[in-house]
């Protein structure tokens, strides 16, 4: 449990000042969100200077890293900084979808199964448990292969329709602990209604546990879809980064020695996820005192 999961609604202002002060001044929030920050520029800005596109084939194949090709090129002498700007701004797309759509189906079904309990609780963790066993990845590999889902708004709402269950059973726990507070019996005396109560009282107390919910869940679609792209089941127009190493493989970009074709892909997947999960790392320390770093 976090710390501004434990306050009442009226110390929610002093905590969040005081998790402020910490978050600037702990390393590993500030180094994870400023390398995930980073990337993202990079992502928005290079198709926008650069323009083009990413696909277009050049007239130097195989070329290295040099002025004129930052990243150098591939077998078809397309510029791979340029696709790997695109790639950047696919890979973050994916997961602000997938991730935002499986946080909201968790919060939802977490917040009412956790708040309601009885009947509705049961329900709503059956459903859970259901989709839990599902094996998210063949569900993934069937509904691309045969639907023909090739496009990243879709492969992110798939991703996010599969992977809310684990958020929805935290969430659930952390909701069954708060819905007898003080707090919560004193809104529900004064006639508030359970959206109210869930939306006012329940989720500001555990919105510090709730943020760093989506952040894993943001993490967890990209890796999804990196791995649906590297096998061949990525959007069949634009670039992303999985598709850049899938093509990389598929043309012995290793074999040939073109280390710069899967490299920056590769670098810039495990950067993304490994950023994510050292900020989220340093949140932990922010909102829970017994682990800061004095």
């Amino acid at each position: 449990m976090t710390a501004l999961q434990e306050v009442a609604p009226r110390e929610r202002a002093g905590v969040r000042r005081e998790a402020l002060y910490f978050a600037v001044r702990n390393g590993k929030l500030v180094t994870g969100f400023g390398i995930v920050l980073a990337l993202l520029l990079l992502g928005l800005i290079v198709p926008v200077l650069l323009g083009g596109n990413p696909n277009e084939y050049g007239t130097r194949p195989m070329s290295p890293p040099s002025a004129e090709h930052w990243f150098g090129t591939t077998t078809f002498g397309q510029d791979i900084f340029l696709q790997f700007g695109h790639g950047l701004r696919s890979t973050f797309a994916v997961g602000a979808i997938g991730g935002g759509i499986a946080a909201a189906i968790g919060m939802l079904v977490g917040f009412v199964a956790g708040y309601r309990g009885g009947l509705v609780d049961e329900i709503l963790n059956m459903l859970t448990n259901i989709v839990l066993v599902i094996p998210t990845l063949a569900v993934l590999l069937i509904i691309n292969a045969y639907l023909g889902i090739r496009s990243v708004s879709v492969q992110g709402l798939f991703i996010g329709l599969t992977s809310w269950p684990w958020a929805a059973r935290a969430i659930r726990a952390q909701t069954f602990s708060l819905r007898t507070r003080e707090f919560v019996d004193l809104a529900r005396m004064s006639g508030a209604g359970t959206w109210r109560i869930i939306t006012r009282e329940i989720a500001p107390n555990m919105s510090s546990y709730l943020f760093m919910t989506f952040i894993l869940l943001f993490g967890g679609s990209i890796l999804i879809a990196s791995s649906l792209d590297f096998i061949g089941l990525g959007p069949t127009e634009g670039v992303s980064l999985g598709l850049m190493l899938q093509n990389a493989n598929q043309w012995s970009a290793l074999q040939l020695g073109l280390w710069w074709w899967f490299v920056p892909p590769g670098a810039a997947i495990t950067a993304i996820v490994g950023a994510l999960y050292v900020a989220n790392v340093g949140l932990d320390e922010v909102f829970n005192p017994k682990l800061r770093e004095t």
